[in-house]
Order: structure tokens, then sequence, then C-alpha cells
């Protein structure tokens, strides 16, 4: 599969772009266990063009996280452009638009998945974007509003029409926020029109490498985005991969080493923002993690490590962990 001139190679693997989680250090672990691509947690279109410092911060691109997207939403056609434009000068592979964030904060205001109604402008804004950057550009989005309105298979032509590259859909709409369960079907119905040429991403409930698998075989999508399934388990990739490669599961590693890449991510946190808000940062990964489910006895651990503020204390908490849970097989943690 190819996005502009990036060839990805046969069922590739995305990274979702997800705000609080998708920081440089989360996706050059991501990267480094397999995602063939990563996004950049989503970025507002007007504090990039207001110069907004904490705003312009979340552009910086490591060289090791290649190819990577950044990510940008907003409601002002204007805005839109100029805010690609300046993502262009930080050297993505790729600038992806963001109509489908179902956040109230957000979608209310007419961005993200709030332009699933008003399509006009949605179009205008793609148009734009593409003629102001030689960046390629994507489009992720949602099947439609509401279920009285997935749209999805007549709107995957016009955003094609205005010229993007790829189109990611979530099989959700907005009013499902994310419950329920992703419905793929109408994915495979954009995958199959004739008329579209461009790759097809499909995304939603993917926190398997068998469903990943299910998704590629049954859909016929061109790549497939993990984005929840990989908060707490940055791991997914290495098994997703294996499994496409193989058609096997991946062989067990013990306990400690999914322990020590959750360290890991609180190191590489702590040493991009400071102890205090690394270890912020880090605990929405710790309290999503499986690693810990089923363990005996284990919520007041949890609950300890959540209020942990030291390194030096998560640590010791952590390694409170009884030692049997070392040699834990691989299926426990998935």
């Amino acid at each position: 599969m190819k996005i502009g001139s990036i060839d990805f190679g046969s069922r590739p693997v995305f990274l979702a772009p997800m705000e609080d989680v998708t920081d440089i250090s989360f996706r050059r672990m991501c990267k480094h266990l397999g995602a063939d691509m990563v996004y950049t947690e989503f970025i507002s279109s007007d504090a990039l063009i207001r110069h907004i410092s904490k705003t312009r911060l979340k552009l910086e691109i490591a060289g090791d996280e290649r190819p990577v997207a950044i990510q940008i939403y907003g409601k002002d056609a204007g805005a839109m452009k100029e805010a690609a434009q300046i993502c262009e000068e930080a050297g993505p592979d790729i600038i992806d638009l963001n109509f489908g964030c179902p956040v109230k904060k957000i979608a209310a205001k007419g961005a993200g998945a709030g332009l699933l109604r008003n399509i006009p402008l949605m179009l205008e804004i793609v148009r734009m974007v593409v003629d102001a950057v030689k960046t390629p550009v994507t489009v992720k989005t949602r099947l439609g509003w509401d279920a009285d309105n997935q749209i999805i298979v007549e709107l995957a032509e016009m955003l094609q029409d205005c010229g993007i590259a790829a189109l990611c859909i979530h099989g959700r709409t907005r009013s499902q926020m994310y419950t329920g369960n992703a419905d793929w079907s109408l994915i495979r119905k954009v995958k199959e029109n004739p008329r579209i040429k461009i790759p097809i991403i499909g995304n939603g409930d993917i926190f398997s490498a068998e469903t990943c698998i299910n998704r590629f075989e049954s859909c016929g999508v061109d790549a497939v985005m993990i984005g929840r399934g990989s908060i707490g388990r940055p791991w997914i990739f290495r098994e997703v991969k294996h499994a496409l490669a193989s058609g096997g599961q991946l062989p067990e590693e013990p306990f400690s080493w999914y322990l020590n890449l959750l360290k890991e991510q609180v190191l590489q946190s702590v040493e991009k923002l400071d102890e205090r808000r690394g270890i912020l940062h880090s605990r929405r990964h710790i309290a999503a993690t499986p690693l810990f489910k089923n363990i005996p006895n284990f919520r007041q651990t949890r609950i300890d490590m959540l209020r942990a503020d030291t390194v030096a204390g998560l640590f010791a908490i952590m390694d409170k962990v009884p030692s049997e849970y070392f040699n834990m097989p691989l299926d426990y943690c998935r």
C-alpha cells in the first residue's frame, strides 16, 4: 500500500492519533515495537497559528519514528490552511485532517466530528489544505453524525475528489462516541466501491492480533489503525506484525519484559517533561494496561501506583508485584 510516495508494503498497521497519549516518547516506542506509521496527538489549528508554545511542541518529530503524520483539527478553512503550512515546515511525511473527534468541546464547536454536519465546509477545508501543501494530505473521520446520517460511502467519494491521498474511517458515528461495537460493514462498503482508488484505513475495536487479521481479510482494507488497544499495551504492534507475517502467535515473554516496557514509558515521559508531569502523563497507560489484570488482591496496589508522585516510589510499588507473575505467559498480557 502506498500513500503518496511512501510504500508501506502489504497490510501495514498504524498507531492512531490520541490526545494525551501519542506524544513523541509513546510514538517512538510503538514504532520500535512494529507500528508502520505513527500519528501525533491532534493539534488545534487555531492554537498553532496563534503560535501557542505548548501546541508548537507537539510538532516535534524524531528521525526514528518515521514515517509520521501530524494531525490537525479546526473549523475555519483559512486557519486550517495556514496550520497545514506550519506543519509542513516541521517535515512530517503526511498531514492528516481530523474530522472524527467526537468529544463535545470539539464537535459541538463545529470541529472534529462536528464537520460531519457541515459537509460543504469540510470539503472546502480539504481542498484548501491540499492546494496549500506539497505533503500528502489524508483524512480521518467517522461513519456519520448519527445512525440516521451514516454518509461515509458518499462522503468518501467526495473527499477523494478533493485530492486526499488516503482515508481512515472509524467504524462508529459521532453520537456513539466510543460505545457499542465498531461497525466495519460500511468500511468494507467504501473499500468495495469501484470509484474509490485511494487507500482505505480501518479503525475501531482492534484489541488483538486475531481481530486485526480478521479485518484485513473480511473487509479488504489497505491498512488497519490501532488506537485504544495500544494504551498500556504498546507491544500489541509486535504481536500483530508477528501474526501477519507468520500466521501464528508470538512466542511468550516473561512478565518482567512487559513490566519493563511500562517502566521505560514512564522514564521517557519524565525525560521529556519532568518527574511530576511525566508520571501524570504515564498514569493513563498504567491504569489501562491489561498487565495486572486478574492478579489477586491487586486493587490497592493499583491505587498506590496511580497515586505515586516519584519515579522511585512508583517503581518500588511495581516491583512488589508477586514474583510468581514474572514467569507469566504471553496470553495473560493480552
